[in-house]
């Protein structure tokens, strides 16, 4: 096959050809690393969804097995994934250079199932963002339109596979941060149910928030990622075995499923192209058999204000690890305190310094029942409203993001415009239920996406649900990849 045959196999025709010996692994490999390395070497002028390429493909841990369900297929990995040897920077100066010692367990799994380490994405600094804008690694660029943002703060991995730099790739989402760069870059992206996929070696922002997911071009090879990341694991306390295997969807319609769309996710807000692709989705999914109707999560507009105080006040007690004394960035000084202002001073960027400050003052003495104790209230019911919901419906259904990707620097003076963008994803996250987004038509030329929520462990027939709507709706971002990203 050519170069750009190659890159046009989806990540499961592509396994499938290695292991029938019509493809070589190495071949593959080369091919994306090639177009990686490429743009990575161009740098502002490229999309700089990667912050590390390799130079080869590593060695297998084992001989190379045609049993492997991910066979050879090389994996882009969102750079807070800490992977033995390789830089792993949380999209941070104050790690910049940093090579942990181990290797996070996904990264471990994914590379027992046969994938190969392709290179190491830029992210918003420890994934606090929505636009890819607050990385110490420079801004990532939508491969749509490059005067725009990928979305974040997985905008890397999103990039890369939207533009065909990488066949997928592993993102990590806290309020969003995989579902709404999907969606503004036009590929598939799935927050699992929260406990199903081991956060070991994740370099923390919100630890009741965080979890991995996969980016893909389409839901199967979506998929054929998530299988091999489930499961219960030793070292993560949290983490929990999925009660069923996860099975390649398929499916032609919907009949007997229920949607329910929520009125305060879906009203005011939500830009006019990107309600209109929605309401257009929503008659498909009648056509092919599903019960539409109109449903309420009451607390779903307290999402936001709850998000902000609980994932600050979590990244205010993970970061303080950060502070010059084992690993990352020093700063020199005379002193003890000194050098941990300094250090913390020059490496974490303004958007990282302001979460901190915000997550320090609301567990500070006085504040702590005011503001996080509050906002824990206030998830619960959250969690409670979704529960209620789910008697009636299968799923629930909402744009997954309120635009389409805005222009760089458009919003990185108003935080809370910023903020704002995440406001379809954050509730699901802090109920810890699965969702995912898959592309849902264009809306003056840029992707749009939608987002079906369901109970928590129902990825099985979330993914189904979600691959009927993606065959019927037939989006295609062939040209995108093609071409590495509009110019």
């Amino acid at each position: 096959m050519s170069g750009h045959d190659l890159l046009a196999l989806s990540a499961k025709e592509a396994a499938d050809e290695i292991r029938h010996g019509h493809v070589s692994a190495d071949e593959l490999f080369e091919a994306y690393r090639t177009r990686a390395a490429a743009d990575a070497a161009a740098g502002e002028n490229g999309l700089n969804a990667f912050t590390w390429v390799a130079d080869e493909a590593p060695a297998p841990a084992a001989p190379p097995s045609k049993q492997a369900p991910l066979s050879g297929v090389p994996l882009a990995v969102k750079d807070l994934f800490c992977t033995e040897g390789v830089p792993s920077q949380s999209g941070s100066k104050i790690l910049a250079g940093y090579r942990p010692p181990y290797s996070a367990t996904v990264v471990k799994k994914l590379a027992a199932a046969g994938t190969t380490l392709l290179g190491k994405t830029n992210q918003d600094e420890f994934a606090m963002g929505s636009s890819n804008e607050n990385s110490a690694f420079g801004d990532v660029r939508n491969p749509w339109d490059r005067s725009r943002v990928p979305g974040g703060s997985s905008g890397g991995s999103a990039a890369a596979v939207a533009a065909g730099l990488a066949p997928w790739a592993l993102g990590t989402d806290t309020g969003g941060s995989i579902r709404q760069p999907a969606a503004l870059c036009g590929i598939v992206g799935l927050k699992p149910t929260y406990g199903s996929v081991s956060r070991y070696g994740m370099i923390a922002f919100a630890s009741s928030l965080d979890q991995a997911g996969p980016f893909a071009r389409d839901v199967t090879d979506t998929a054929l990622l998530f299988q091999q990341m489930v499961g219960q694991d030793s070292c993560d306390s949290t983490s929990l075995q999925h009660p069923e295997a996860i099975e390649l969807p398929k499916g032609v319609d919907l009949k007997g499923i229920r949607i329910g769309v929520p009125e305060e996710l879906t009203g005011d807000g939500i830009e006019s192209g990107v309600r209109d692709a929605f309401n257009a989705s929503l008659a498909l999914a009648e056509q092919l058999g599903a019960t539409i109707e109109t449903t309420h999560l009451p607390h779903a507009p307290h999402a936001l204000s709850a998000y902000y105080l609980i994932a600050p006040a979590e990244a205010s007690s993970n970061l303080a690890r950060f502070d010059g004394v084992r690993y990352g960035h020093r700063a020199e000084a005379d002193d003890l305190l000194s050098m941990y202002t300094r250090t913390r001073a020059e490496g974490f960027g303004p958007e990282v310094k302001r979460r901190i400050m915000l997550g320090t003052y609301a567990l500070s003495s006085g504040y702590y029942d005011a503001y996080y104790g509050r906002a824990q209230k206030v998830r619960t019911k959250i969690s409670e409203d979704f529960s209620n919901a789910f008697e009636t419906f299968d799923f629930i259904v909402t744009p997954t993001a309120p635009t389409v990707a805005f222009r760089l620097g458009e919003k990185t003076d108003d935080p809370l415009e910023m903020y704002l963008q995440d406001f379809c994803t954050v509730p699901m996250s802090l109920a810890g239920i699965p969702a995912i987004s898959i592309p849902n038509g264009l809306s003056d030329g840029l992707p749009v996406g939608l987002q079906i929520a369901g109970p928590a462990f129902s990825e099985n027939r979330l993914l189904r649900a979600a691959y009927v709507l993606e065959q019927a709706l037939g989006f295609d971002g062939s040209a995108v990849r093609r071409n590495g990203g509009a110019s």
